[in-house]
């Protein structure tokens, strides 16, 4: 079987073999509905209650703080949604680069009586500090800033935003999923600074599909998305997931080789890859500010992103385009438009995200791969004018 070279971790991660047998056992004999009373469903109870461990620890939050959901799209909808709807409208502040399952909600709110401002960023994709200010003296009731971006890795100083919002009474909210795993993640610093909520995914650290979390401060008052029997202190019913529940504690618990695994040998990886990319004229994003170490986005002048995407995973490199496309009416970045970068520049992104797996000698092959696949539609590029 053809397999490309993966170069999408920002995506999703391979399920690391420690975390698949620690679910096995949970998708077979271990079977037990979790609300059970009888000693299979106390066994689930006891494997949900290790995980929620396993979870708090790798972050630094108190087991009691993390809400079980199905994916980092509901954690995100539960804080944004669920906040909301124990306040009277007021004014909810997203950053302009947010994943879509924190600004789609919040334009959901914005045709209920919210009014909604979307943060703007500077060239580098960083939060404008002084517009930020500006927006915080209006007072907002609810913010949410991602700690790190998924298309360009872009770190944002969270530890900095948020008590200039909770100066001013806001409820400040963090997408952690993409930083977790390839920096230090510390929520009781965190927590102190002034963040109520983060958000964190099983499947960007080598845990299962399925799974996530909504660590919160249990002084912030959330209403549930999904009413039921009361489960995850009745802010998210739904029969638990035990096995998916089961591979996010045990990915958590290996969070440490993972950090180890994104240190100077991926920060020298993304630098050979950048090097190789600035010398055959590409534009690199965000390529001034603090960023992941496993992330690279950039863009070839002239080449339509998806299409170079498509001829790279023919030649063997899986990586991802920069746009947000239906079938229908394909959208440039709306990451890159916020950073002030034209829409056909923006239409020709290409995100690289590393992983331990990937080597040197994967990075040098990408490198030629893309040079000559490049120089190839460049051709057909010129053949069609």
């Amino acid at each position: 079987m053809f397999a490309p070279v993966y170069f999408d971790h920002n995506a999703s991660t391979p399920l690391e073999p420690a975390v698949f047998d620690a679910m096995l056992p949970w998708l077979t004999a271990r079977f037990g509905n979790a609300s059970s009373r009888h000693e299979y469903g106390r066994d689930a109870r006891r494997a949900i209650d290790v995980a929620r461990q396993q979870v708090a620890a790798a972050v630094g939050a108190d087991a009691t703080e993390v809400i079980f959901t199905s994916g980092g799209s509901e954690a995100n909808n539960l804080f944004i949604k669920g906040a909301a709807a124990c306040l009277k409208p007021g004014l909810l502040a997203v950053s302009a680069i947010e994943h879509p399952c924190v600004i789609k909600p919040a334009e959901q709110l914005s045709r209920r009586g919210w009014l909604l401002h979307k943060l703007a960023v500077d060239a580098d994709g960083r939060i404008d500090c002084g517009q930020y200010e500006e927006v915080m003296r209006q007072k907002p009731k609810l913010v949410s800033v991602m700690l790190a971006n998924n298309e360009t890795g872009v770190l944002q100083d969270i530890a900095a935003l948020a008590p200039r919002a909770r100066a001013f009474g806001a409820a400040f909210h963090t997408d952690a999923v993409q930083a977790v795993g390839k920096v230090a993640v510390d929520f009781r610093a965190l927590n102190a600074a002034g963040v109520g909520a983060m958000t964190l995914s099983a499947h960007k650290i080598g845990g299962p599909k399925g799974a996530a979390a909504l660590v919160l401060d249990k002084r912030i008052e959330i209403e549930p998305l999904i009413a039921g029997g009361g489960h995850e202190r009745g802010l998210r019913s739904g029969t638990e997931n035990v096995a998916a529940i089961v591979g996010f504690g045990a990915a958590c618990a290996l969070i440490g080789q993972r950090l180890a695994a994104a240190g100077p040998e991926m920060v020298a990886l993304r630098s050979r890859l950048e090097t190789g990319l600035a010398a055959i004229g590409a534009t690199l994003f965000g390529a001034g500010a603090p960023r992941l170490p496993n992330t690279v986005y950039f863009a070839l002048s002239g080449l339509d992103g998806e299409t170079l995407v498509g001829h790279l995973d023919r030649a063997g490199y899986a990586v991802a385009s920069g746009a947000a496309c239906s079938s229908a009416n394909p959208e440039p970045s709306h990451v890159l438009g916020a950073m002030g970068v034209v829409p056909e520049l923006a239409r020709s992104a290409v995100r690289i995200s590393l992983g331990a797996g990937n080597t040197r000698e994967e990075i040098e092959g990408f490198l030629m791969s893309l040079q000559m696949t490049a120089a190839k539609l460049q051709r057909l590029t010129a053949m069609a004018v």
